[in-house]
């Protein structure tokens, strides 16, 4: 069974996305990339947004999303904001019939490295080894949101789900 698992790292002026095929035993790249979100008012950004989403699952048509988990911040209205871009993706992701999951970046950071500690270029580094591609200087949205893909395709493998 072949499964396509999309993974989106939320953010409020860039949100990560990559998508692959996963069939328990390796994951291919099908397409990752960043949306950059127009600077306009906050509700034109997450109308903006909610569009991408919903145009990406449109055109890749992912069964399972994997999402990065809400995480504490200092600033609290850069949480809100996140919060709220958060609410979008999810919204557009359940409209097109995503089956939704949550990871904490420390989840992704052990599942794609082994060490729930490791750097950003760390993951970026694995990530890139997994999928055989290089993303050069590509923002690390881009590597965190396939390294929550792959990290579901991790947790499935781990719980028998391609049978």
């Amino acid at each position: 069974m072949r499964l396509r698992i999309i993974g989106i790292d939320p953010g409020s002026k860039i949100t990560g996305y990559g998508i692959i095929d996963s069939n328990g035993q390796g994951v291919e790249l099908v397409e990752a990339g960043c949306i950059k979100l127009p600077q306009k008012p906050f509700v034109t950004r997450l109308k903006y947004l909610y569009q991408e989403i919903c145009e990406i699952c449109k055109s890749f048509q992912p069964q399972i999303a994997a999402v990065e988990d809400i995480f504490y911040a200092r600033n609290v209205r850069s949480a809100l904001q996140l919060g709220h871009a958060r609410g979008v993706i999810l919204l557009g992701l359940s409209i097109h019939q995503c089956e939704v999951h949550e990871y904490s970046a420390l989840q992704v950071k052990s599942a794609v490295t082994g060490y729930g500690r490791a750097e950003k270029s760390q993951v970026k580094k694995m990530v890139e080894m997994l999928v055989r591609t290089n993303f050069g200087d590509a923002q690390y949205d881009l590597s965190d949101a396939l390294g929550l893909a792959i990290t579901h395709a991790h947790m499935m493998t781990s719980r028998h789900v391609f049978k």
